[in-house]
């Protein structure tokens, strides 16, 4: 079947937003789609690049960010923060393995969300559920609430907006690696691996000392990095407005970021989100939760990348500590024997989710280090690898997950809970778990 950006329509459509005037809604997306790209496609095909390395064991990916941005939060230190957490934490990664880090953030995009339920109940009683600031607005008001089109050139420009700032600190030295006290690490600091963690940032410095004593590493080169943008392709409409054709005869590049996720809930082959994202020439990801089967994950693997190439298709594992070891494997086993290319990474977010007695949605350190520690070991024993992690976390000192070097207890979590959807690691727990997984990074890469 010929593909196009609105191909998708002709097939069923999950978890899209219904506007009270299709008019603005066409609108809306007719000046999207005349509005300069976000991103390159050379910076794409990049990426993609990076990814094909990452499955050969030449390098590892780090996802991580928000689990929804919010417009308020496209400012100087919101921004700095959720891109410092990600350098410090590929820098330890880098470290330990050896091999380089790509960065991939879930930033500059990230401003529509899949919800359960239509609906939720609230001091003010009963409300649409919200979305995502793409859709509509956390407040807890029926005009708040209400699904606005007008919003989807305002995730275009603040998605502009926040890559352009991160541009902007990566080309004037923000990553320069000369200063890594600079790090935030006092809330680890009385924990009992202390000394290996500050064992860790002292072999970093002293390697960059070593390398410019010798002439290996120019000064004003260790800032210059890659950075890349990541977002769950969940509005259709707002994707296609940003999917442009190099030229006549040539691919389809979605240019509102460098790599665009499908999410458990979207993924069903014969649907619409596929068949969108079979068409364009971007990295694409796909959650994969507990249940999968293994048949329809080879059908997915087929259907995303029918020309077989490397980098093309992430596979994000979310299944949960206790399920890793009795289903990952099969999986693993179906798309080896199938014989698609395939990188494999790690959510380990999502499927550890629970509500404590007060209703509060909340994730243990424990359980996500575990599920990765697990899953680590299941790539091991089926002679592959885990190509990469995916993270829910900010660079904030929120109170959102329980555990780790703070011993955040469920009585803690309302001193800053700050998440509209997804509880994310804060910046202490998120440095432990770089810490942490470094030795596993480094014996998957071996």
């Amino acid at each position: 079947m010929e593909w196009s950006p609105d191909s998708y329509r002709r097939f069923p459509a999950r978890h899209q937003p219904e506007y009270s005037s299709e008019k603005r809604y066409r609108e809306s997306i007719l000046r999207l789609a005349d509005h300069p790209p976000i991103v390159f496609p050379g910076e794409v095909d990049s990426l993609k690049t990076h990814i094909a390395k990452a499955g050969a064991g030449a390098s590892f990916l780090l996802q991580g960010g928000d689990c929804v941005e919010l417009f308020a939060d496209c400012r100087d230190d919101p921004i700095t923060n959720k891109f410092k957490i990600l350098l410090q934490m590929s820098v330890v990664l880098t470290y330990a393995a050896r091999r380089p880090v790509v960065r991939i953030g879930r930033i500059a995009g990230q401003y529509f969300k899949p919800r359960s339920q239509t609906t939720e109940r609230t001091a003010a009683g009963p409300m649409p559920v919200y979305r995502g600031d793409g859709i509509n607005g956390i407040e807890a008001t029926s005009e708040s609430r209400a699904n606005d089109p007008g919003r989807l050139e305002r995730a275009y420009f603040h998605a502009a907006a926040t890559l352009n700032y991160i541009r902007a600190m990566i080309s004037g030295g923000f990553a320069d690696l000369h200063n890594p006290y600079n790090w935030n690490l006092h809330d680890i600091e009385h924990t009992a691996r202390w000394a290996e963690y500050r064992a860790i940032v002292e072999h970093i410095t002293d390697a960059v000392s070593f390398m410019e004593s010798f002439g290996g590493a120019r000064g004003e080169r260790l800032g210059d990095i890659d950075f890349f943008t990541s977002h769950e392709a969940l509005h259709l409409g707002y994707e296609a407005a940003l999917t442009r054709r190099l030229d006549e005869g040539g691919g389809w590049y979605n240019l509102g970021a460098h790599m665009l996720w499908i999410g458990e809930r979207t993924r069903k082959v014969d649907e619409a989100h596929v068949e969108y994202a079979r068409g364009i020439e971007n990295p694409i990801g796909v959650k994969i939760g507990p249940g999968a089967e293994a048949e329809r994950i080879v059908e997915l693997a087929t259907r995303l990348n029918p020309r077989n190439e490397p980098g093309k298709l992430v596979f994000i594992t979310r299944l949960g500590a206790d399920r890793v070891q009795r289903e990952l494997p099969g999986l693993l086993d179906a798309v080896r024997r199938c014989g698609s290319s395939v990188v494999w990474s790690c959510d380990p977010m999502h499927g550890n989710t629970h509500t404590t007695a007060d209703g509060i949605k909340t994730r243990r350190f424990d359980s996500v280090l575990r599920e990765l520690e697990e899953t680590f070991s299941v790539h091991e024993r089926s002679g592959g690898r885990l190509s990469g992690v995916h993270f829910e976390l900010t660079g904030e000192n929120v109170t959102e997950c329980t555990g780790g070097s703070l011993d955040l207890r469920e009585t803690d979590l309302s001193r800053n809970y700050r998440s509209y959807c997804d509880p994310r690691l804060n910046y202490a727990q998120s440095m432990e778990m770089s810490f942490l997984i470094s030795h596993y990074v480094r014996t998957s890469q071996a």
